[in-house]
């Protein structure tokens, strides 16, 4: 009989512990997703199908239009975003473990405003990024609008301004475009030229190096910079070439203090020959440490420096 009532009690026997499951259970999960983000909602699943779509028509460039960049893995998305890098769709991998750089990169979409988030499975994104290590989340820089050469000197003519532009020759680091683009910006300069082919472009690098300076200091692509050079001496810009075997130094010379454009060639191998032979003049930055050369960032902050104490 005793058995039976063992077998018929409803009662348990005594338990060790729930093994920190009802702590856990305790613990809060964050905010509320937004309604792209969460699974089911309608929301959501027009979102998945404008990844899939987005996935597989690329964005191309077309005339003074860059090409649209991505922005993969959760450091470098978290960075663009804190950094100011324009953005217009931040894609998150679906069930993608929700850790502190992937909550800290959806709060700062969300602050901006203007990004869309859109969830898309991994293969999508997988895609989308050539199978690269993306890490679940995926930023897509909009294709950056360059301006036209001329218009950087004519708004300087219609401010009542000589010009003061930068032309890089060969820059190749868009951590040099960015640092110039500060740089410009910082010394009252109109704006920066570069080729259309083989120099770096505005990418998301260019964007953090110039400190958000790219968002007023327009940057112009250049077909041939030769005869951009020569459109601009027509209009009585001077063009002053940077070379280590420069006929004077910089600050000896005069014409800074009217319209004039600096010419920067890259730091393995200056100015090209034609860019060279176009310049009015070339000119040298005095370096009594003796080294060689300075990068191409550096270099066009001295001369600009130099603009602005004599324009000032």
């Amino acid at each position: 009989m005793a058995a039976n009532n063992r077998r018929m009690s409803g009662k348990k026997g005594a338990q060790i512990g729930s093994g920190g499951k009802r702590r856990r259970g305790l613990e809060g999960k964050g905010p509320t997703p937004p309604a792209e983000m969460r699974k089911g909602h309608v929301k959501n699943r027009v979102a998945n199908a404008k990844a899939r779509q987005t996935a597989r028509r690329p964005v191309k460039g077309r005339g003074g239009r860059s090409t649209s960049e991505l922005v993969v893995g959760r450091n470098p998305v978290y960075e663009a975003l804190r950094d100011g890098v324009p953005a217009s769709t931040l894609y998150v991998q679906q069930f993608i473990d929700n850790d502190e750089r992937v909550r800290d990169a959806l709060a700062l979409a969300a602050e901006r405003g203007g990004i869309h988030l859109m969830e898309a499975p991994r293969p999508e994104l997988d895609r989308m990024t050539n199978g690269l290590n993306h890490q679940g989340l995926v930023l897509q820089v909009p294709p950056y609008e360059y301006a036209h050469a001329e218009d950087l000197t004519a708004a300087a003519y219609d401010a009542g301004q000589d010009p003061l532009v930068v032309v890089l020759d060969g820059v190749t680091d868009p951590r040099n475009l960015g640092a110039v683009v500060r740089s410009v910006s910082a010394f009252g300069g109109h704006g920066v030229v570069v080729p259309e082919r083989r120099a770096a472009g505005m990418t998301a690098g260019a964007w953090k190096s110039s400190a958000g300076a790219a968002a007023r200091t327009p940057v112009a692509r250049a077909t041939n910079l030769t005869r951009t050079l020569e459109a601009y001496k027509k209009e009585g810009v001077i063009v002053v070439g940077l070379a280590a075997d420069g006929e004077a130094d910089v600050t000896d010379l005069p014409a800074l203090d009217g319209p004039v454009a600096i010419v920067v060639g890259s730091e393995g191998k200056g100015l090209s020959r034609l860019v060279g032979e176009t310049c009015d003049i070339r000119v040298r930055i005095p370096m009594p440490g003796g080294a060689e050369s300075l990068n191409a960032g550096v270099a066009a902050g001295i001369v600009l420096y130099e603009a602005a104490r004599r324009r000032a």
